[in-house]
């Protein structure tokens, strides 16, 4: 017995947390099979899109996209190493991967925009925003496995639910701080000219976070990454559940290919959602080249 139990009480605040959650699974099962059933359906379906077409089709495909926003040279690499996935038979897991980051990067970033944008407009939500984030960030990713399993059970939805949730606060601190950093006296120009409150927002302070936001939808992406690979854990179908495959069994082989499939959808993502954000940098993109060569022709 610990000398200092009678000194300081026991707090069973886990025990509160159970009865919690066992009050919400008991009261909103409703909510937890719409999502369930919504999950399974976007997730489903996107993955068998993406899985329609070939590997060598899917393949230039993706190199294009890489090109389009960023450069040739993303391009050459994007099929060379999307290649060295298919070759290492990887590709059916990773683009299941990519699926569930996509999906639950939309329902992070449609929760998370209007909450930062509603934030940097109200000192208040703001001040009571901050510490949930930060407590939603520092908490240890696997925790968010256990409420999810509980309500869901093993499988895809537990995963989802726990990346939408892990993946959640980048969107929304670098929606605030983008708009919090737009200048002040362009602001107030707006306002001189007889703008409201939403016209500013939408035409001046909006466009102006866009770079800040997409750094911040980018944050979220590899979160959701990240958490999608612990989220394996929980039986979701991708490269994630292999990995805890590979880990169970020791397999070097299997965990360092599945790993490398995990890597190059990684760097896929985090280079295209990165150049979304600052088309202008890119000047060697197939956008940046289309629209050189619209302006010369007009002139």
């Amino acid at each position: 017995m610990n000398p200092e139990d009678g000194l300081v009480p026991r707090i069973p605040i886990g025990d509160w947390a159970e009865s919690g959650i066992d009050w919400l699974k008991a009261n909103l099962a409703w909510l937890f099979d719409a999502f369930r059933w919504l999950m399974e359906f976007l997730v489903g379906n996107f993955t068998e899109a993406l899985l329609f077409l070939p590997a060598l089709v899917m393949i230039p495909l993706l190199a294009l996209i890489a090109w389009a926003v960023r450069s040739w040279r993303m391009g050459v690499g994007t099929l060379v190493m999307m290649l060295v996935v298919v070759a290492m038979d990887q590709w059916t897991p990773m683009l299941q991967t990519m699926a569930l980051v996509i999906v639950a990067t939309l329902f992070a970033v449609i929760i998370a925009v209007p909450l930062g944008i509603l934030a940097a407009m109200n000192s208040t939500v703001s001040a009571i925003v901050k510490p949930v984030m930060d407590f939603m960030q520092t908490m240890p990713a696997f925790v968010y496995l256990i409420p999810a399993v509980t309500f869901f059970s093993i499988g895809l939805v537990p995963g989802m639910f726990s990346t939408i949730i892990f993946a959640l606060p980048p969107g929304v601190r670098m929606t605030e701080l983008g708009i919090r950093q737009v200048d002040s006296e362009t602001v107030e120009a707006g306002e001189s000219f007889g703008a409201n409150r939403g016209q500013i927002l939408r035409g001046i302070q909006l466009p102006l976070a866009i770079p800040t936001i997409m750094a911040g939808v980018n944050q979220v992406i590899m979160l959701a990454l990240s958490m999608a690979v612990i989220a394996g854990m929980a039986g979701t179908e991708g490269s994630g559940k292999l990995v805890v495959q590979a880990i169970s069994t020791l397999d070097l082989p299997l965990g360092v290919e599945a790993g490398l499939g995990v890597v190059v959808l990684a760097v896929f993502l985090d280079r295209v959602t990165a150049a979304l954000g600052n088309p202008g940098d890119y000047k060697s993109s197939l956008t940046a080249l289309v629209r050189r060569r619209r302006a010369a022709s007009r002139t």
